[in-house]
């Protein structure tokens, strides 16, 4: 599977606001075991530079713009634009994300697992080698 856009139903009015929803096993492709939010992140940082043997993600820009670019085990390198908290990006296992902030945007995530540093796999050429193994 391919990392992909999913877009969350918005409700509410410009007069009330808005709520999207994220729910397990309907818009969410997995049951969530971790949620976790990261904000104040400088626009000239770089975060990212992993990916994941077995952890699936479904990340939101609550606030602000969040790119990815993304590549999988074939090489193809797609770059994604979260600019909007009614649209999520998909991230399944084993595939390579390095990822830009706008200024004060807050990343929420949706994790499939809990955190485990042996499901980080942190270096490029590591990832290279996922290759030869599928």
């Amino acid at each position: 599977m391919l990392p992909h856009y999913i877009n969350f139903s918005k409700i509410g009015s410009p007069s009330l606001g808005y709520i999207s929803v994220a729910e397990n096993l309907e818009n969410i492709p997995f049951e969530v075991q971790r949620v976790y939010w990261t904000y104040f992140t400088p626009q000239d940082v770089t975060r990212g530079g992993h990916a994941h043997l077995a952890l699936e993600q479904v990340i939101v820009a609550v606030s602000g713009t969040i790119t990815f670019m993304t590549e999988d085990l074939e090489g193809n390198r797609t770059e994604f634009v979260l600019d909007s908290p009614e649209k999520g990006l998909y991230i399944p296992k084993h595939i390579w994300r390095d990822i830009k902030f706008s200024h004060n945007a807050v990343l929420l995530c949706l994790a499939s697992e809990k955190y485990t540093e042996a499901d980080y796999i942190r270096e490029y050429d590591n990832f290279l080698k996922l290759k030869d193994e599928h």
